[in-house]
């Protein structure tokens, strides 16, 4: 039985919980429930704690995680990412004071710095050459510089406002770009056939919420040019229909580029354009 690690509580938990839902895993039924065996599908869920995750698949039983790409880097375990899952993005940057002289990476050299992140922010340091005084603080690190903790700090930024209002500015290139993904233990092997379902049936998810699929009817003339525009994955699928001078087409399109793919195939004589969700699939 695979055993799986999804996040208790946080940013990742419910877009883990749906993504496992809707490939057909069992879930918990309440709050207080920390473990759920799913014999059918031969799997065994562990709710735990999101800072814990990538530490008991790289030193414990569990084979399988979902955690963020910043935790497993930052909990030094030997677990492996194995699949990105396109939710959960972060950046990481630092920030100093507005009125500092720390403006590029190399005046980090010396300085205290103050981060909830201090391994992987130690070893993007020491990586290049910089001697640094890392700070652990957990939560937020904003009011450690004014607090007189640290000279800089090193966190998550999403527009920036947040350190804004702390009077510090951003600067130097971004230390992680970080998302959810599914990470396994170093004794799992990657050919292992349970984990191999597993990947099949969340990226089978992943790409139903990234594409849909599209009908549409077209000349016959015209076939060619509207397979240019939606080429497909491997190939569209063409029927005839009864009046010999159309084709019936149906082809898997991106979701984001849908209005626009309709509009470009209005304009070369497509007709009948009809799109339909996804709800999984297998590539």
């Amino acid at each position: 039985m695979l055993r799986i690690a999804v996040p208790n509580k946080g940013m990742l938990s419910e877009p883990s919980w749906n993504l496992l839902d809707e490939a057909g895993y069992a879930l918990r039924t309440n709050a207080r429930q920390l473990v759920v065996e799913d014999p059918d599908n031969g799997i065994e869920l562990f709710y735990l704690r999101p800072l814990d995750i990538a530490v008991y698949v790289g030193r414990g039983t569990v084979d399988v995680g979902i955690t963020g790409r910043d935790l497993l880097l930052n909990s030094g375990t030997q677990a492996i990412e194995t699949m990105p899952l396109g939710f959960g993005a972060s950046t990481f940057r630092f920030a100093a004071p507005a009125d500092s002289a720390i403006r590029q990476l190399s005046d980090i050299q010396g300085k205290r710095v103050a981060s909830s992140y201090d391994k992987l922010v130690g070893d993007y340091l020491t990586e290049r050459g910089i001697d640094a005084e890392i700070i652990h603080l957990d939560g937020a690190v904003e009011s450690s510089v004014h607090l007189g903790v640290a000279d800089l700090i090193a966190d998550v930024v999403s527009t920036g406002t947040t350190l804004r209002n702390a009077g510090l500015h951003i600067f130097g290139d971004p230390i992680l770009r970080s998302e959810a993904i599914m990470i396994r233990s170093p004794r799992l092997a990657e050919d292992n056939a349970d984990l191999a379902r597993l990947m099949r049936r969340l990226q089978g998810v992943l790409t139903a919420h990234r594409y849909v699929l599209m009908d549409f009817d077209i000349p016959v003339g015209k076939v060619s040019q509207a397979v240019a525009i939606t080429p497909g994955f491997e190939s569209p699928t063409i029927s005839p229909l009864h009046d010999s001078q159309w084709s019936a087409v149906r082809v898997m399109v991106p979701k984001k580029q849908v209005n626009k793919l309709m509009d470009d195939l209005y304009e070369i004589g497509a007709r009948a354009i009809i799109v339909t969700a996804l709800q999984a699939s297998r590539m």
